[in-house]
């Protein structure tokens, strides 16, 4: 009896927050795909029965710095390469999530579930940043740090940069050279984050230092790493937020 009352009550819950998510959702572009808040995540990962598969779109490296208690790695550029990833049932209620809502790895990864014919899938969009911030529970690897604030520059600003003190900054695109191939910020060199540190010696440290991925993840691990290194002028600038705003793009 106490049985079907605990179920009972995990099913009213799930249905709690499914009542909100077409409100939320309305702000996906990837159709058949709904997201969910960090609270109603949180929710549905405590009540639902089977629980959700929970999949971090993210590089493997960033995963394993920290990823979402649960969670388990498909990075999208795998996934594209290879989608039986998934899992065989296609009725199993996915939730894809990656580095907020300026990274479209999960939206990637959720509309090719949705054209693989998984009828339940859902997007994390707050994704990993606000997660920790708002002290969920997480695993962290050897490598964690608590992040700190990083030194940001708004495209406006970087490009001031650009033009007035060209001799005075290091533009480093930190993604994948595919990425980097596909098109970058003009003047950038690129340093993958899978090898940062390595491929670092060659940034002179009189320079600023200017460390940019697609959303943020990579750069800001980047970032840390040269801190640690003991590099006295670093910020991040974001690729999206370039390209949003019409900037020019060098392939």
């Amino acid at each position: 009896m106490m049985m079907g009352i605990r179920h009972f009550c995990s099913i009213v819950a799930v249905l709690l927050v499914m009542a909100v998510m077409p409100v939320l959702g309305a702000e996906q572009p990837v159709a058949g795909v709904k997201s969910i808040s960090t609270e109603q995540l949180k929710l549905l990962l405590e009540t639902a029965r089977p629980k959700p598969l929970l999949i971090d779109a993210r590089n493997p490296e960033e995963y394993e710095e920290v990823h979402i208690k649960g969670a388990i790695n498909i990075p999208i550029s795998k996934l594209e390469k290879d989608p039986s990833l998934l899992p065989a049932d296609r009725a199993h209620k996915l939730v894809f999530y990656c580095n907020g809502v300026k990274c479209g790895k999960s939206k990637k990864a959720a509309k090719l579930a949705v054209e693989r014919g998984y009828g339940d899938v859902l997007i994390y969009a707050e994704g990993m940043p606000v997660w920790e911030e708002k002290g969920m529970p997480i695993y962290a690897g050897a490598s964690y740090e608590k992040r700190v604030e990083t030194s940001k520059l708004s495209p406006k600003e970087l490009k001031t940069l650009m033009d007035t003190k060209p001799g005075t900054l290091v533009i480093v695109d930190v993604r994948d050279k595919s990425e980097f191939a596909a098109g970058h910020i003009p003047g950038a060199i690129n340093i993958p984050a899978t090898n940062f540190a390595a491929g670092s010696g060659v940034l002179e440290k009189e320079k600023r230092i200017v460390v940019y991925c697609n959303s943020g993840g990579r750069s800001y691990n980047a970032y840390r790493k040269l801190q640690k290194l003991a590099y006295p002028t670093i910020s991040q600038a974001i690729f999206a937020d370039w390209e949003f705003e019409g900037l020019p793009v060098e392939k």
